[in-house]
């Protein structure tokens, strides 16, 4: 079936199928730099990071300066807020004096908003628009782990204004191909449409794919939970809306793409409501157009409905495709048997999460943390040393 022809040409969609914003001074952004594939790619800011509160949607504070500006909060808490980000910024582990009696290493978060009074809307949105926590587990585990997505947040805003975000132009798809162009150079090798047939095993260890006929012999193995059935469990399901607009999202400012974060006690759910959308801005669509993806934890048996209260926040929907996708995670850490399996891609519009899992396996593969300082050097520069 043609598509329709007011979309104008296939060729100006790059859609993601699984959007994923990058932090600018986040793990993933550490992690392009470190490896010198930014080389191959050109990052546009997203415009806006907003979150979802008493049924309006409001541009996400990240310092007490907005916080004082924000509709968020009534006077009152603004100042409670206000309080509470000069804590955060201003606190320092190696001095008790900037740590008003807290110890943010055995604290919960739990009692660090009761210190400050915050209401429970301002928790929602510090807890999860801010720190991006994926539920509320968080509150009664030590507020260090927040404290440090608080940061995160406040220093990725700080490297550009308007929002933490960044995301590649012509889409994700970009950073498979940086990456195989970056492998070439340090000596890998891509067998492109070759399937996978069998994984080949001695005494209990991987030692080869086979493909066509072919083996390539190996001594590990890295895959997504779709090659090995066997080796991962079911953890749940992500429902992902792919919606074609013609008009930005209301009520934020025009911008030609944001971040919105629905809090999950907000719309009375165990899980949170993720809204990312990008323009033709970022090469992904046709002129004028806009695209925008839904995303949660499934908990029903209707996942679409599930998603309503982001696609109430849309406007009117051109077009919308609906994607609920199992969610995988693999059963043992793959010392034993050399197969290392990655977690399926989460509801988030952020790498955050995958960056946790990348590093999780590059440790279980080496035995040794992933240390991101300064960038690799390529093989002839080591050569000459």
């Amino acid at each position: 079936m043609a598509p329709p022809t007011q979309f104008g040409r296939d060729r100006d969609y790059n859609v993601d199928l699984i959007p994923k914003f990058a932090m600018a001074s986040g793990e993933f952004v550490n992690i392009l730099y470190h490896t010198d594939v930014t080389r191959y790619l050109e990052f546009r800011q997203i415009e806006g990071s907003f979150v979802y509160r008493d049924g309006k949607i409001s541009k996400v504070p990240a310092n007490q300066q907005e916080a004082l500006m924000s509709p968020l909060m009534g006077l009152f808490e603004k100042r409670r807020a206000k309080s509470f980000f000069e804590f955060i910024q201003n606190y320092d582990f190696t001095n008790p004096s900037t740590q008003q009696g807290v110890d943010l290493n055995t604290a919960t978060m739990v009692e660090v908003y009761k210190k400050f009074g915050l209401e429970p809307g301002t928790q929602d949105f510090i807890g999860h628009a801010l720190a991006l926590h994926l539920d509320d587990s968080y509150m009664n585990q030590p507020a260090r782990d927040t404290y440090e997505r608080i940061c995160l947040y406040m220093n990725s805003m700080a490297r550009y204004g308007k929002s933490p975000y960044i995301y590649p132009l012509y889409g994700l798809g970009e950073l498979p191909q940086g990456f195989a162009r970056l492998s070439a150079i340090y000596g890998g090798t891509y067998m492109l449409s070759k399937p996978v047939e069998e994984i080949v095993y001695e005494n209990g260890k991987v030692v080869g794919v086979k493909s066509e006929g072919e083996v390539a012999k190996t001594k590990a193995v890295i895959g997504d939970p779709s090659y090995f059935p066997e080796k991962v469990k079911e953890v749940g399901k992500v429902v992902r809306i792919i919606c074609f607009l013609n008009h930005p999202i209301p009520n934020t400012g025009d911008a030609d793409s944001v971040q919105l974060v629905i809090p999950q006690n907000q719309v009375k759910r165990k899980h949170d409501i993720y809204v990312a959308a990008v323009s033709a801005a970022h090469n992904v669509c046709a002129k004028d157009y806009f695209v925008a993806i839904v995303s949660t934890i499934v908990e029903t048996d209707s996942p679409e409905k599930e998603c309503e209260a982001g696609l109430a926040l849309l406007g009117s929907i051109q077009e919308k495709f609906v994607d609920i996708k199992k969610i995988y995670e693999p059963i043992a850490d793959g010392k034993e048997d050399g197969i290392f399996i990655s977690k399926s891609y989460d509801s988030t519009s952020h790498f955050e999460t995958t960056c946790q899992d990348v590093k999780s396996i590059y440790k279980r593969i080496t035995g040794n943390d992933l240390k991101l300082e300064g960038k690799v050097k390529k093989m002839d520069e080591n050569a000459e040393q």
